[in-house]
């Protein structure tokens, strides 16, 4: 029997994000610096106001007010209307020194024994629903947002956009899991003041469906463009008006969207949050190699659709194991189990390992903490950053490396796949 399943998204301007940008700029800023930092940082925003608090051990000194201040105006939160400005908000940093107990779990005469920053389990998750091995329904709520703020900034067809918002697509697959139509689209989007409510709402759900879903289209596949039917169920801003948005309607912390940031709900989560940690916490990395590995075994015909799982002790550099699920989707002549097995052997899974193998010990965070960590593309950039003696740095960086394909010819020479 056909069935639904549902994801969500948020902007870039909802309170958590802003939240987890400000966190990732931090590390950024930090990392550019100091390759060797060890920062975790928690933001928490609301009316006027945002609150930094966490740990660093670092030799490099910031202005995280500056910092957080250019954050939240790349944003678009420039106008004291909205309750919460670039230029106005207080800051408040309670930053201090890293705990000396957790960082000689971590740290080791070489960096090779380093040990991985916390325990806990860590899952990645790839399907073939999309170019990106990603859910559908997830990958289209993040593109409908990225749409709907890059409206914004153009300022042109739709003029009223502020920067708060939020998607949700639910999908029926069919019996054998492959989706057949898309049921529902929700956007709730903030706005400026509008006449009535009735004609705000009528604006923006003929806005919606006349702008913005045709861009989203345009970027799919015809397969996929084909999911785009007559009978959508559309829930325009629901509620209603929605002017008081933000932080002013909505206090942010640091790491309250994992699932918006992973898989939208498909596979499963560990529970751990990837804004505002530097690469020795393998909540980030090994979430990030986990990807990397399951992404590459799909593209390479192991399975239709994969979860991996690693788990990890604290001040350990060896993973306590690996676990595989193909949900009986798999193409090779290999258990679970044995699939598990060949991933120790073709990945290098320390801590050191994964941040070798995939450069995360460069300032490539600030991308990640809105419209998701993973499914992401991979991309060479430019940045640059000052310190606080106002020294300027230019450097090239390489975005989403657990997203690269760079291990498809391994894996298929280790499960012999022709």
């Amino acid at each position: 029997m056909a069935y639904l399943f549902t994801s969500e998204s948020v902007s870039e301007g909802h309170p958590d994000k802003i939240a987890d940008q400000i966190s990732d700029a931090l590390i950024d800023n930090f990392l550019a610096w100091d390759e060797d930092a060890r920062v975790a940082i928690e933001t928490l925003v609301t009316t006027g106001q945002v609150v930094l608090a966490g740990e660093v051990k670092s030799k490099v000194y910031l202005d995280v007010q500056k910092i957080a201040r250019s954050v939240i105006e790349r944003i678009g939160y420039t106008k004291s209307e909205y309750m919460f400005d670039a230029n106005s908000c207080g800051i408040l940093s309670a930053i201090h020194e890293q705990s000396a107990d957790i960082n000689q779990g971590v740290d080791r005469k070489t960096k090779q024994e380093q040990g991985a920053g916390d325990q806990g389990i860590m899952f990645g998750y790839a399907n073939n629903e999309t170019e990106n091995y990603m859910p559908l329904a997830l990958d289209l709520s993040h593109r409908l947002l990225y749409e709907l703020a890059a409206l914004r900034r153009e300022n042109d067809q739709i003029k009223y956009l502020r920067p708060d918002s939020k998607a949700q697509v639910t999908l029926e697959y069919s019996d054998n899991h492959k989706p057949q139509r898309i049921d529902t689209i929700v956007i709730s989007t903030q706005h400026d003041e509008f006449d009535t409510e009735a004609a705000m709402q009528a604006k923006i759900a003929e806005d919606i469906k006349n702008i913005l879903i045709p861009r989203v289209k345009a970027q799919l596949k015809p397969e996929l463009q084909a999911l785009f039917t007559d009978d959508i169920k559309y829930y325009i801003n629901p509620t209603g008006k929605f002017v008081i948005g933000g932080p002013h309607g909505d206090t942010g912390l640091t790491g309250r969207k994992i699932i918006v940031d992973t898989y939208g709900g498909k596979g499963a989560h560990g529970g751990g949050a990837f804004s505002g940690k530097d690469p020795s916490k393998v909540d980030r990395s090994a979430a990030y190699a986990t990807r990397h590995i399951a992404k590459n075994l799909v593209a390479a015909g192991v399975a239709d659709e994969i979860l991996v799982q690693i788990s990890y002790a604290i001040g350990v550099k060896d993973p306590m194991g690996i676990y595989v699920n193909t949900y009986g989707t798999s193409k090779v002549n290999f258990t679970d189990g044995e699939i598990a097995k060949k991933i120790g052997e073709l990945f290098d899974m320390t801590p050191y390992g994964i941040e070798t193998r995939l450069g995360l010990r460069k300032p490539i965070y600030s991308e990640t903490a809105a419209y998701g960590h993973m499914g992401r593309t991979n991309r060479k950039v430019t940045k640059t950053f000052e310190n606080s003696n106002g020294e300027i740095k230019t450097m090239e960086v390489e975005l989403f490396t657990w997203e690269k394909l760079d291990y498809v010819d391994k894996i298929k020479e280790a499960f012999n796949i022709k």
